[in-house]
């Protein structure tokens, strides 16, 4: 009964389907093994897209500082930190405009036009990027990394490895933010003692001092037009 079951089903006649298949290594093709190499790198640098974006742009130094300016206000909650995060990333696009444009200009069009192949086009795109990491990273959050990989120290910057240069630009940017975020807690500070000091002298000690600064806090920050001066002053900070 089982071997006539076996030859119903098997398919019969000249126009049967068949298929066939083959593990030969010989036949695969080196440029095809380079496009899909190419892709798992692109699918690579898209899954570490954000943390591309928090280490190698100004987006750190910005959402940091707009952190401090909420804590020193003493509205933690306000503005949203979508609203913040949104921002941040914007001023970023903008000021990182002229290292996007260099890197389209130099290495992106050129590489979508067939004129220069994947390496090239990736050590191109690293000139301007390394350029802008330099200009902001100071030596001494460089020589840190260095010290910690037990690695020679480069005679010049064609031989700073770029993640160390990544890893000291990141440093470099947190001690930057914080500076920043210390100067614009000082007058809220400053306005915090004055209105203590006054309830204090009233002998309104069981009213909390920052509920009451808190109003005067935000009127000094609107007459001193603070959003378009915090702004301007990152802006710059990255000139």
């Amino acid at each position: 009964m089982a071997p006539a079951i076996a030859q119903a089903a098997a398919p019969s006649g000249p126009n049967a389907p068949s298929l066939t298949m083959s593990l030969s290594a010989g036949q695969s093709e080196p440029e095809k093994v380079s496009v899909a190499l190419e892709l798992m790198f692109l699918f690579t640098v898209l899954a570490v897209a954000p943390s591309i974006v928090l280490t190698m742009t100004s987006y750190t130094r910005i959402i940091i500082v707009f952190h401090f300016l909420r804590q020193a206000m003493g509205t933690p909650q306000m503005p949203p930190a979508q609203i913040m995060a949104s921002l941040a990333l914007f001023m970023s696009i903008i000021i990182m405009g002229p290292v996007i444009k260099s890197v389209n200009e130099e290495a992106l069009q050129p590489y979508m036009e067939e004129k220069i192949g994947f390496k090239e086009a990736l050590d191109r795109a690293q000139v301007p990027i390394r350029a802008y990491l330099f200009k902001h990273t100071r030596e001494k959050d460089l020589s840190i990394f260095y010290s910690i990989s037990k690695e020679d120290r480069p005679l010049n910057k064609e031989q700073v490895s770029t993640i160390m240069l990544v890893a000291a630009y990141t440093i470099s940017e947190l001690k930057t933010g914080f500076s920043i975020g210390f100067l614009i807690y000082i007058p809220f500070l400053i306005l915090d003692m004055v209105v203590a000091s006054i309830l204090l002298s009233m002998g309104m000690m069981m009213l909390p001092p920052a509920t009451v600064a808190l109003p005067f806090k935000i009127l000094l920050f609107i007459l001193v037009d603070g959003w378009s001066l915090l702004i301007g002053s990152l802006v710059n900070s990255f000139v």
